[in-house]
C-alpha cells in the first residue's frame, strides 16, 4: 500500500518526491520536519502509529519532501532566499502536490488534512490559512510558527505572505477568511525540553483573533520535542478528525 512519484518541479527547480501510504479514505498530507524527506515520517516510525487508521480505510497519507525547511535550517543560505524558497514551497504544495492527492484519490474536489510536528506543524496550519479552499482542517504538534528568526532581521514579501503570524492580523474581511473561519486547527504542544509553548499561544492568539476556529491542547512536561510525543499525539487526533 505504498506508492512513490518521483517529478521535476519547475517551481522548486530540482526533482521533488511524494509517497502515499494506504488505498482509501481522508487524505491526510503528513509534512516532515525541517531537513526530512518524503519518507522521513516511516523511519520515525509515525506510518506504523497510524497505522490501523491507513489499514482500515480511514485515511491514506502523503507526504513530500521538505525542500524549503532544509533551506531555514541549513547554513549559508541567505534570507532572501529563504522566504522565496517558502513562497515557492507553497506554491509547489498548492499548484503540484494538491492536484496529485486528488488524483490519486479520484476525487477532484477532495479535501485535505494537514499535519506536521516542529516545522512541519508551521507548514500544515500555514497551507491551511492560505488555502482554506484545499485544506479542511491542520494538526500542528510542536509547532514552530515563527520563522523570522533566520531572516537575520530582514523581512521581505514573500516571508510575509507565507508566515500566518504576519499577514493574518492584516487579513480583512474576504472569501478567503470567511472560509478559513469554517475551518479548525489543532494546535498541540509538550511540556518538556526542546519545546517553546508560547509559539502555539501565538499562532492561536493570531487565528482566535479572526474567529478561525482553533484549540490549544497541552500534553504534560513527561513528553519532549521529539517523535515519541508526536507517535503519540497523532493518531489520536486524525481518529478524531478523520
Amino acid at each position: 500500500m505504498k506508492e512513490m512519484s518521483v517529478w521535476y518541479s519547475a517551481r522548486l527547480e530540482r526533482e521533488v518526491r511524494m509517497v502515499r501510504w494506504g488505498h482509501y479514505g481522508t487524505p491526510v498530507l503528513l509534512f516532515p520536519t525541517a531537513g526530512g524527506d518524503a519518507e522521513e515520517v516511516e523511519r520515525f516510525h509515525m506510518i506504523g502509529a497510524i497505522w490501523p487508521l491507513i489499514e482500515s480505510g480511514r485515511i491514506k497519507v502523503y507526504s513530500c519532501d521538505s525542500v524549503a525547511g532544509r533551506a531555514w535550517i541549513e547554513d549559508g543560505h541567505a534570507p532572501l532566499y529563504r522566504a522565496r524558497l517558502q513562497n515557492a514551497y507553497d506554491s509547489f504544495i498548492y499548484r503540484e502536490v494538491v492536484p496529485a492527492i486528488r488524483a490519486d484519490c479520484k476525487q477532484a474536489d477532495a479535501e485535505i488534512v494537514s499535519a506536521g510536528a516542529s516545522l512541519g506543524a508551521f507548514n500544515a496550519v500555514a497551507s491551511l490559512c492560505r488555502h482554506p479552499d484545499v485544506f479542511r482542517c491542520a494538526i500542528g504538534m510542536s509547532g514552530t510558527y515563527d520563522l523570522q528568526r533566520w531572516l537575520q532581521g530582514q523581512f521581505f514579501e514573500d516571508f510575509y505572505f507565507s508566515s500566518p503570524l504576519h499577514y493574518l492580523p492584516n487579513l480583512g474581511e474576504s472569501p478567503q477568511l470567511d472560509l478559513l473561519r469554517r475551518r479548525f486547527v489543532l494546535l498541540a504542544y509538550v511540556g518538556g525540553r526542546w519545546e517553546n509553548p508560547e509559539e502555539s499561544w501565538r499562532m492561536a492568539r493570531a487565528l482566535g483573533d479572526k474567529s478561525v476556529p482553533n484549540r490549544v491542547d497541552p500534553w504534560g512536561s513527561e513528553w519532549d520535542h521529539d517523535w515519541p510525543a508526536w507517535r503519540a499525539m497523532l493518531p489520536v487526533y486524525l481518529d478524531d478528525l478523520a
